[in-house]
């Protein structure tokens, strides 16, 4: 079986790339390691950016579905500190520069505007080899091959694709969050949804935290941040949810108990999300009829772009191949110059936005971020 263009992975980057191809009436196929489009939760909420995920919609053709989407009042941010103190109280200002939407609901519209069959569903990539001549051959768990002569890495952290190009794994960076969710706040959990209220909640010192945000329904969808080893988190039994919930909060032991109560309440058993990341200014040479996109090719620390960037690379990516759609090799060329020094930037940005909100001088260098007082200085 031949695909003319072959994307691993049905997350936002791979969906919006084979939407950008689709409206340029060029075939993709998308294979994809989950069974069904709902076999998980697909995250939280996302601020897409008026620079880089609202152009990319607007490439796919899908900027009105997007707005149908957006929850107003949810770009509001606090800023508490460890007792409760409110420090900074921002409302959203309504311009919808960084306006907030359901990661599942955005991936929905995507999944919907994209021919049936598009997104081949239950594909775990097994294996991937270079068969020369910029052809390669995917092997899947399920017994299924393809080649391709354009091969598209969309598939995270841990690509199975981006060893054709790079020798680069993530590494841990040191932290990780745990997440849990509290349902219906409003009626069940009054005091934590006054605490959060409309839209993120942000309570941090150095080296931990404590982050909400108010989702669709009244849910509070909690982060709780700890700077700690992975031995430390090994030494925490997670299939006993009470008694990781127990260790978890004896690091935030006298913090006020509505910001405790994100983390003892949860309706949810807490999961750990180790943070890792490539190394700033991953790149790879040019090797014929393959590229990365998205957390496959610039994976770093959480700081509201990864989304963005994954959906900016495959508008880019897309448009690029439309503009040549005989001459791969120019297209991933043309995306890949631009790709490398963009990605660099933000993920450089990334890791010093991450140091200001859990580093040394938090929450005030946080409070400095978000008033733009840090990038006056």
């Amino acid at each position: 079986m031949n695909t003319e263009v072959t994307i691993i992975g049905a997350g936002l980057g791979g969906l919006t790339l084979a939407r950008v191809l689709h409206v340029h009436g060029i075939p993709a196929t998308i294979y994809e390691a989950e069974p069904f489009p709902t076999a998980r939760t697909q995250g939280g909420m996302l601020d897409i950016h008026d620079y880089n995920g609202q152009p990319a919609l607007q490439a796919a053709g899908l900027i009105d579905e997007f707005r149908s989407l957006i929850l107003e009042g949810r770009e509001a941010t606090r800023i508490l500190d460890r007792h409760g103190t409110v420090l900074l109280d921002e409302p959203d200002d309504g311009t919808g520069r960084r306006p907030e939407v359901q990661r599942g609901e955005l991936r929905q519209v995507l999944i919907d505007s994209l021919p049936p069959g598009t997104v081949q569903w239950g594909h775990k990539v097994r294996g991937v080899r270079a068969l020369g001549d910029g052809h390669h051959e995917v092997t899947f768990a399920n017994g299924a091959t393809v080649i391709t002569n354009l091969l598209v890495g969309a598939d995270g952290a841990w690509s199975r694709v981006r060893p054709l190009l790079s020798g680069a794994t993530p590494e841990y960076v040191g932290t990780s969050f745990i997440e849990t969710y509290l349902f219906d706040s409003d009626t069940r959990h009054p005091a934590s949804a006054k605490t959060v209220g409309g839209g993120a909640l942000l309570s941090q010192v150095p080296g931990k935290g404590i982050q909400a945000h108010r989702e669709s329904g009244g849910n509070l969808h909690t982060y709780v941040v700890l700077s700690k080893s992975q031995d430390w988190f090994a030494g925490v039994d997670f299939t006993d949810s009470a008694a990781a919930t127990a260790r978890i909060v004896q690091e935030f032991e006298g913090w006020a108990p509505e910001l405790t109560a994100l983390i003892t309440d949860g309706d949810t058993a807490p999961v750990l999300r180790p943070i890792n990341a490539l190394p700033i200014g991953h790149n790879w040479d040019r090797a014929p009829g393959v590229t990365l996109l998205g957390d496959a090719a610039h994976l770093s620390v959480p700081n509201g772009e990864g989304a963005n960037l994954a959906m900016q690379d495959g508008a880019e990516l897309g448009k690029a191949i439309a503009a040549h759609p005989s001459e791969a090799e120019i297209a991933l060329a043309e995306y890949e110059q631009a790709l490398f020094p963009r990605s660099t930037d933000a993920a450089a940005e990334a890791a010093r936005d991450f140091e200001l909100c859990f580093g040394e001088n938090a929450p005030h260098s946080l409070i400095r971020l978000l008033t733009g007082q840090e990038q006056a200085d």
